[in-house]
């Protein structure tokens, strides 16, 4: 997968168009822009996430002459345009909110400014990379948040949809907070920790349980969680996992890392259970962990009851996250360039539903803290060269309910814009950080968000309101085509 060339990696009418506009030259630059029109799982916020791969992405977009000698076969395209493919590079900026980023609905992950067959080429692979990745970021932190403290491990590696899916989808996880994963190849990939235990065969390949333990004690004295629910999680699991402890401490073994696991059964009550029994022999500080098709409400759930669990391992349901399958991410042209003058020229798309009208024109965003508390108070998306000032009184409003208007006071909040640029003319200008370094930075990022807005039920939602100067824009290009339409 790391060696794979991703240059095909799109759909079939991007091409076409390409060669449409190839066909039809002109020195026209487009923006672009990727985001989002609901947080997944009915949440209150997402987790950025992909921009690496995207990088790398951008950086190997190149046709191979296996790739052109197939183009030609489907008999569509001209030499000319498969010529011009096989000298292809792109040549345009990016920028992009940074990945861990907290994000909103209608925000511009990604904005591209580039020569419209270049921007048109790589819509669908980003696409594809940040949907999946931000998706699995932002499950992975739903659950790292209902743990409360506890460590999250992700093992979906066998459920995930496909290699792929299983490798990027690890390190998204991580990046929305988990501790480790048991995937050996994102492990070496992205520089992660990696974790795990071992299976119910291992229990069943040996004569007893108290063997396996035995023996598994004495190959990883310092990594000993034992699977205990094989046979009798109570009456044989943790009896004999205790007296394999005994036998360690007894000699001489010092005892670190070590515990029980737990995959079936009545979690709490046997969780409960079990560290009444570690306790009673001494070992107070032995680890109980547990999986078996956990998900954030699971966790939740069992928490809320008491249950003695302070390790989890996260499989199925977060690797796919199997409640809300896909992040719903777009990429929408919101404007062109003039091609006398050169300035960008603001493009809107309308559609019946409210939620479905893009916002035009060249845009950034800004991010208002609360400056006492450093708590997220609102976005603000506006046009790039609108500058604000904090020692100002600042209104902001609600872009569909307009009479909706906040004034934040001269002095009591902080600004910080998002998009940071990521290509210009082709170059990559950003250096992305370790996948542990996002994971630290995305914590912090999730810590400025208020706790109502991380509930699982009806979280409160953050605004994303529109300056004024792009709100008036937007609502006389809807102005004039609704004009328009009526002729």
């Amino acid at each position: 997968m790391s060696t794979m060339n991703l240059t095909l990696l799109t759909d079939f009418y991007e091409l076409t168009m390409m060669q449409g506009y190839f066909k039809n030259p002109s020195d026209q630059i487009v923006i672009f822009d990727a985001f989002y029109r609901r947080n997944p799982s009915g949440g209150g916020y997402a987790i950025a996430a992909g921009l690496d791969q995207v990088i790398d992405y951008i950086k190997n977009l190149t046709f191979s002459p296996e790739d052109i000698a197939y183009l030609r076969s489907l008999n569509t395209f001209d030499e000319d345009f498969l010529d011009y493919l096989s000298s292809f590079h792109f040549s345009g900026d990016i920028y992009a909110i940074p990945e861990g980023t907290v994000v909103f609905p209608h925000e511009p992950l990604i904005k591209v400014i580039a020569p419209i067959m270049e921007a048109q080429l790589i819509e669908t692979a980003l696409l594809t990379i940040i949907n999946h990745q931000s998706l699995i970021a932002t499950k992975a932190s739903r659950v790292v948040h209902a743990a409360k403290g506890d460590g999250i491990m992700e093992f979906g590696l066998r459920r995930a949809q496909g290699p792929d899916a299983g490798v990027y989808g690890a390190r998204a996880a991580m990046i929305g907070g988990c501790v480790g994963t048991s995937n050996v190849l994102a492990g070496q990939l992205f520089n992660v920790p990696i974790k795990g235990t071992h299976a119910h065969s291992w229990i069943m390949s040996f004569p007893d349980e108290y063997t396996a333990f035995k023996t598994y004690a004495k190959l990883y004295p310092n990594a000993c969680i034992l699977l205990v629910d094989t046979y009798d999680t109570l009456k044989s699991g943790v009896p004999n996992a205790i007296r394999v402890f005994k036998e360690m401490k007894d000699a001489g073994i010092e005892l670190k890392n070590y515990g029980i696991r737990l995959d079936s059964g009545d979690l709490a009550y046997m969780s409960k259970q079990a560290r009444i029994l570690l306790d009673q022999a001494g070992f107070e500080d032995a680890v109980i962990s547990a999986s078996s098709d956990l998900d954030e409400y699971l966790i939740q759930s069992l928490k809320s009851q008491g249950a003695a669990i302070t390790s989890w391992g996260v499989g199925t349901n977060l690797i796919t996250s199997k409640d809300c399958p896909a992040f719903g991410g777009v990429y929408k042209l919101a404007a062109v360039s003039d091609s006398k003058t050169g300035a960008f020229i603001p493009k809107i798309k309308l559609s019946e539903n409210t939620e479905k009208i893009t916002n035009p024109g060249n845009k950034t965003i800004y991010r208002i803290y609360e400056k006492e508390s450093h708590k997220l108070k609102a976005d603000l998306i506006c046009l790039v060269d609108e500058k604000f000032d904090p020692s100002k009184d600042m209104i902001i409003f609600d872009p569909l309910e307009t009479w909706k208007k906040t004034r934040i006071h001269a002095g009591t909040y902080e600004l910080r814009e998002l998009l940071v640029p990521v290509f210009l003319n082709g170059k990559c200008v950003y250096d992305s950080p370790s996948v542990m370094e996002i994971r630290d930075y995305c914590a912090k990022e999730l810590d400025t968000l208020w706790d109502e807005t991380k509930r699982f039920t009806n979280p409160h939602e953050v605004y994303v309101d529109l300056s004024q100067k792009l709100y008036d824009i937007k609502a006389a290009l809807l102005e004039e085509l609704s004009t328009e339409s009526l002729k």
